[in-house]
């Protein structure tokens, strides 16, 4: 693994990274960002949500919450509509502004969902497999790629058409998935620690590549500049992966109970939100070799899933009230083997938390 990371110690740059270079992080350590709560938007009720996604163009961020998308104002911090309902549950959001429309899942159905950007009405529903998770736009293909994390399969979708496409078996857990808007589709594998590489012109895997230093990756994003991609592990690892080889880069620490990560392009920022330890991980991308963990942002427990505006660098966070001691139960039963009796939230207290650079 090649590797150079700026942590604390230089020692544990090198335990975490293999062969590590640890450069003196006073310059790179200047001009750290602080971000400040700024907005909450109430939810509310059910108290059940997966990814947040901002929309750049319309300027909102949709929520899969509950039996619908919850779609809340950007710049206004207030809900402006839904879609649904969604019977079976989304989980992901992606956008194809020339059709006009937005694609998410109904996980229990097993259907992708196609919905006006104008109306946010529902205008078609497509028959994938059930237990659908994240979905993303290749603007290369111009199709939707719908991630099913329980069965390993990736469904294409047209949205233009309004067609299943094909479907793309992969094997083992499933989780993110990023466009480098260069033809290829990058997916996180959770079972074997890997991110696999689609080619979306011919719909097949052209490459693999492990994660050694992760244990099951959840968000993944990417600096299409640089050709980086960065995956947020269970184990409190960011990895950071060449696009292009799928070499190791770079493993900085992150908080704990991640499931979501963003790449901000303007500032430089790549940040986890990690619902176990309530905090956003921030971490500066120095060059393509060169990351800098900062101090991370006090969010709150169970802020898992996030959404970045990179014009004026806001992230929002999703969040119910919950306490430490509820949050281990519940996920100590799920990673048990064992169904939860109990939601560890306080019904009805689900937000958007909305963060702001202070400079």
């Amino acid at each position: 693994m090649r590797s150079r990371v700026m942590t604390g110690s230089c020692w544990a740059a090198m335990l975490l990274a293999g062969i590590a270079v640890c450069l003196a992080s006073s310059a790179a350590g200047r001009d750290v960002p602080a971000y400040r709560l700024a907005q909450r938007v109430a939810l509310g009720a059910p108290t059940s949500w997966d990814y947040a996604v901002f929309d750049p163009a319309l300027r909102r961020v949709f929520i899969a919450h509950g039996n619908r998308l919850t779609v809340v104002d950007a710049d206004r911090g207030r809900i402006v509509g839904e879609v649904g309902p969604i019977p079976g549950g989304p989980h992901g959001v992606a956008f194809d502004h020339r059709a006009g429309v937005g694609i998410t899942d109904d996980g229990g159905r097993g259907e992708a969902v196609i919905f006006s950007l104008r109306t946010l009405k529902v205008l078609a529903r497509l028959k994938i497999q059930r237990g659908a998770d994240a979905v993303t736009f290749d603007p290369a293909s111009r199709h939707a790629f719908v991630i099913d994390g329980d069965t390993g399969t990736v469904a294409v979708i047209d949205p233009a058409r309004r067609t299943v496409v094909t479907f793309i078996h992969i094997g083992g857990d499933l989780e993110y998935a990023v466009p480098g808007n260069n033809g290829k589709l990058y997916v996180n594998g959770v079972k074997h620690p890997e991110i696999v590489r689609i080619d979306t012109a011919t719909n097949r895997v052209d490459a693999t590549w492990p994660m050694p230093t992760c244990r099951s990756p959840h968000g993944l994003a990417i600096d299409t500049v640089t050709h980086r991609l960065f995956a947020s592990c269970e184990n409190g690892h960011l990895v950071v992966v060449n696009a292009a080889d799928g070499a190791v880069i770079a493993t900085v620490p992150i908080g704990a109970g991640t499931d979501a990560d963003r790449f901000d392009p303007r500032r430089r920022l790549i940040f986890s939100s990690n619902g176990m330890s309530g905090t956003l991980s921030v971490i500066r991308e120095v060059n393509a070799d060169t990351f800098v963990a900062l101090p991370p942002v006090r969010t709150e427990l169970s802020g898992r899933t996030m959404a970045l505006d990179p014009r004026t660098g806001r992230v929002f966070i999703v969040a119910a009230h919950t306490t430490a001691k509820a949050l281990r139960a519940f996920f100590a039963a799920w990673r048990g083997g064992r169904r939860p009796l109990h939601s560890p939230f306080t019904p009805g207290s689900l937000q958007l938390l909305r963060f702001d650079p202070v400079r």
